[in-house]
């Protein structure tokens, strides 16, 4: 199908070199053409799948739905994937999101977008895919894409209690939809994918320089051995830390549906699974009230099976004191709506110290992607590694220390 658009200018606005935006749903497009240049001679190298993704098949892919862009087009800032603000020949904006081949089925993309469809039934103020002609997950030329809604916001001022405790209430909302029943076939949040797995792989593949790899491995092997073997004890009660493995015993919520359970088990819910300070958007107080003033939920993607500290703890940052009020006034609004077991709080570190891991995995497996190399050009490098080693190394050490107390 030819899609029905305009060009500007000659060609497209608001694509960067990095194909990243610089800000999230809501940036005007506003680049000049020698960009698009830049963005064209930097393109992703031949045999990456994103190498076909044009801004013409974006725009065509968008007109297969029944959805005819005016040609203004922007690149929003996402590396997993590639996320595209539109404007429509209606005048409405939309966000097309392309899904970078092979990460996940279609049956995990699909239960993705049911589990953002219960949280806006349930009224959460997360922005999730749209039905366009009956569906929500589209096909064209190789690719799966979603269209959503463009939402404007900005960073939450997680300095602020108000907002912190207003943030906490929807993530127990959302929780509380989380837990109604499980993911069928999207994976957990263990110690087998985030740590074992990924530093497997690592060392496999020759990743981390020679003059470095010992310590690394040493670091990672005695950090992921201490989450394994580690206890928790609340009262009686004996809790491994092992994530599913040697550990970490969740309950399952096909198993048992009371909200104690007896044998000690932390419940596993589904979660956003990515709840960083970038995937939430704040509309300000000030706004008018048809903009939902308050936080907005984005970027579904990683949402998995896990404990529900893991959508919390992403959003502490500072000192030891620091970290302590913001977690108070994230369980004092959470607790509003959903009571928060504090035994989880001794996963905070674990669950940071797995993400170090994987994220340095991430990183080694994109590196085919050109988007990768201009955005993150000092990884890789004996002192990005060497650094690895050090925060490993404070990591094995935080998590000896006592958890954080609310």
């Amino acid at each position: 199908m030819t899609a029905r658009y305009r060009k500007s200018n000659g060609g497209f606005r608001g694509l960067s070199p990095s194909g990243c935006a610089g800000g999230r749903f809501g940036h005007d497009a506003g680049l000049m053409r020698k960009e698009i240049d830049i963005v064209q001679h930097t393109s992703p190298s031949a045999g990456h799948p994103y190498q076909a993704l044009t801004p013409d098949v974006v725009q065509d892919a968008l007109a297969s739905i029944g959805l005819y862009g005016d040609g203004r087009q922007m690149a929003l800032s996402s590396y997993e994937n590639r996320v595209y603000q539109l404007h429509l020949e209606d005048a409405s904006v939309v966000v097309a999101k392309f899904y970078r081949p092979e990460r996940w089925s279609e049956a995990q993309i699909l239960e993705e977008h049911a589990f953002s469809a219960e949280l806006m039934a349930a009224e959460i103020p997360v922005v999730g895919p749209m039905q366009v002609q009956g569906q929500t997950l589209h096909h064209f030329g190789g690719f799966a894409f979603s269209v959503s809604p463009s939402r404007g916001g900005r960073a939450p001022e997680l300095d602020d209690p108000d907002v912190l405790e207003w943030v906490g209430r929807f993530l127990a909302r959302i929780h509380v939809v989380g837990e109604a029943k499980p993911f069928a076939v999207r994976p957990a949040l263990d110690l087998q994918t985030f740590g074992t797995e990924p530093r497997e792989w690592l060392l496999r593949h020759d990743k981390v320089p020679l003059d470095v790899q010992s310590a690394w491995e040493k670091a990672s092997t005695n950090a992921l051995e201490l989450i394994a073997a580690s206890h928790l004890n609340t009262g009686a009660i004996g809790l491994d830390l092992g994530f599913c493995q040697k550990g970490l015993k969740f309950l399952d919520l096909e198993d048992d549906a009371d909200d104690t359970p007896s044998d000690g088990s932390l419940r596993s819910l589904r979660l956003h699974g990515d709840c960083h300070p970038g995937n939430i958007l704040w509309t300000p107080l000030e706004a008018p009230a048809a903009s939902l003033p308050g936080p907005h939920f984005v970027d579904l993607d990683d949402a998995r099976m896990g404990p529900a500290v893991q959508d919390l703890w992403m959003l502490l940052s500072g000192d030891r004191a620091q970290r302590t009020r913001q977690l108070g006034a994230l369980v004092d609004g959470y607790e509003q709506f959903r009571p928060f077991d504090r035994r989880e709080l001794a996963l905070i570190e674990p669950l940071r110290t797995l993400r170090l891991i994987h994220y340095s995995a991430w990183l080694a497996r994109r590196w085919d992607d050109p988007i990768f190399a201009i955005n993150f050009p000092w990884f890789g490098s004996s002192d990005y590694w060497k650094g690895q080693v050090q925060m490993l190394q404070e990591q094995i050490e935080a998590m000896q220390e006592e958890p954080l107390v609310v």
